[in-house]
């Protein structure tokens, strides 16, 4: 089944079920800057458009490769 993303913000969790990666990968991904988050009180975001970007800039790289 293929999710879009249609939401403003994303926990993690639910960030983990939109991209073919572990919870521990998506960490990784934001710790190097490739995945853009905010903090709002206790809980990390993730922007719908942060998601639409990551995938982008794999496709740049792929072409660029």
């Amino acid at each position: 089944m293929e999710q879009s993303v249609s939401k403003p913000l994303y926990r993690i969790s639910e960030v983990v079920e939109l991209l073919p990666y572990g919870r521990s990968k998506i960490y990784e991904l934001i710790k190097n800057g490739r995945i853009r988050t905010y903090k709002e009180g206790g809980l990390q975001v993730v922007p719908a458009e942060a998601i639409t970007e990551y995938v982008a800039l794999l496709a740049s790289e792929a072409e660029a490769a």
